[in-house]
């Protein structure tokens, strides 16, 4: 364990690691003076930056053996939000602390969502991570209504009312990492089910050369990105990356001289230089309306979070005829259904021609974890799905490192179709998606799966799974 306490070695840049003393570019006096006076030997110091020293004090302040199990639960919790650092409140009462460790192995494990479900015996918490939930506790002896009520508490909600849903936010902070957290709860049978999503904004944007796209792929966004006009979706299941690609998009299309503003819900991350608003459906502020009201912004790309509904796809689409770049993201199983989902919302066929200019749609894989997987000759089954079968395929089989799952991370298949002046003429002429698909070149995303699968990066299982069969 590190030898000095958190909030100190944090504050002072000095951590103490056995006869090393890594030092931070705002270390002071005071705690080198008290890391040696707690060391009681010579010490070997070791100078880096912000960014290295935070990730080094975040490695040594993660309580990898703390555990819940030994919890009891007997102290009512204090009725006021969580100010401090997580890694600060380690000596909380139990249902606090409890909260705590939850939140924290949420951090930890880079899940994106964490579930608190009551049930008919107890409490039962589980983390999505790579897309799959997993169970983190569950336990008979838990308090459900005060680790519902804390969660709410610090949420700023009212902990009297447990017959309607309600939303909010809790801003947290994680080893100096600032973690934007969205909470619902949902009324349910044995008491009221919390979900959280994390949005950590010390991950930060991904570029586009890391989101897993081809050469090819990453040409065709930046020359859809550069366009002066027209919009460009982004389609797929929730959590597939629609978000982080419109993101990386935008940072295309910031060259200083244009001016960018979002309409989004939540805003997931800051982005310097680009005007950000918050939708709230509560007052009025609906992706329709703020994307109205940027048009009198004098804005050249906007990016709106999502196409829902009728109104947000005419003022997308009026917005694109009047000179604006409009990004945003659409729920469609492909790149061309998302014609047809733009007709199904009402829009006319040659307002699609007109205005769309390109259709990103993807998906994200788990990759094979590469200290556990395991190769086999493909069956014969397994053979007949690729046009050139590969030796041998990689499955997955379970470790201590990637949690007994068998994979550790995630790579995008991506397929886009930029509208091309042929590909406009079919969409005006109101023809059907079977014949629009024939007109679009490239590989499909089960075609880039098996790719992937061929090169035992991840398994066939995983890519079906995402994918389908078709």
């Amino acid at each position: 364990m590190p030898e000095l306490p958190f909030s100190f070695a944090r504050d002072q840049q000095t951590l103490l690691q056995g006869d090393r003393l890594i030092c931070g570019p705002a270390a002071t006096a005071l705690g080198l003076r008290e890391a040696r006076r707690r060391a009681g030997q010579p010490l070997t110091v070791e100078r880096v930056e912000t960014a290295a020293f935070e990730t080094r004090l975040n490695a040594a302040y993660q309580h990898p053996e703390e555990t819940d199990a030994d919890l009891t639960f007997d102290v009512e919790p204090r009725d006021s939000a969580v100010l401090r650092d997580l890694l600060e409140d380690t000596t909380e009462a139990p249902v606090i602390e409890l909260v705590n460790q939850l939140l924290r192995r949420t951090v930890r494990a880079a899940a994106s969502d964490l579930h608190v479900e009551p049930h008919e015996t107890g409490l039962r918490a589980r983390l999505r991570v790579d897309g799959m939930l997993r169970t983190v506790m569950d336990r008979n002896d838990v308090p459900v209504r005060r680790v519902t009520s804390r969660l709410k508490v610090m949420a700023g909600l009212d902990t009297s009312e447990t017959r309607l849903p309600q939303d909010g936010r809790i801003a947290l902070r994680h080893g100096g990492r600032d973690i934007d957290v969205r909470i619902s709860t949902l009324p349910g049978q044995f008491g009221e089910r919390v979900v959280l999503r994390l949005l950590d904004r010390h991950t930060g944007l991904l570029p586009l050369d890391t989101l897993g796209l081809t050469q090819t792929q990453e040409t065709t966004l930046r020359r859809l990105a550069a366009r002066p006009d027209g919009i460009v979706l982004a389609t797929g299941p929730t959590g597939s990356g629609k978000t982080t690609t419109l993101y990386s998009l935008l940072r295309l299309a910031d060259r200083g001289q244009r001016n960018i503003v979002t309409v989004e819900d939540p805003i997931e991350y800051h982005l310097p230089g680009i005007s950000q608003t918050q939708t709230n459906a509560g007052i009025g502020l609906t992706f329709a309306a703020g994307l109205r009201a940027t048009l009198r912004q004098d804005p050249d790309v906007i990016l709106v979070g999502e196409v829902r509904d009728a109104e947000t796809a005419q003022v997308a689409a009026q917005a694109s005829l009047t000179g604006h770049l409009v990004f945003s993201s659409l729920h469609a199983n492909n790149a061309i259904a998302a014609v047809t989902r733009l007709r199904d919302l009402g829009l006319e066929n040659y307002l699609i021609a007109a205005t769309l200019r390109g259709v990103l749609a993807q998906r994200l894989l788990r990759m094979l974890c590469p200290d556990c997987r395991e190769t086999a000759p493909p069956t014969k089954e397994e053979a007949s799905q690729f046009a050139t079968p590969p030796r041998e395929l990689a499955h997955a089989t379970g470790c201590t490192g990637c949690g007994g799952t068998g994979y550790s991370g995630r790579r995008g298949v991506f397929e886009i179709v930029e509208i091309s002046d042929d590909l406009a003429t079919l969409i005006g002429a109101n023809a059907p998606e079977a014949d629009l698909r024939q007109r679009v070149p490239g590989e499909t995303l089960l075609e880039q799966g098996l790719a992937l699968a061929a090169k035992g990066l991840t398994s066939l299982q995983e890519v079906h799974r995402v994918l389908g069969d078709h």
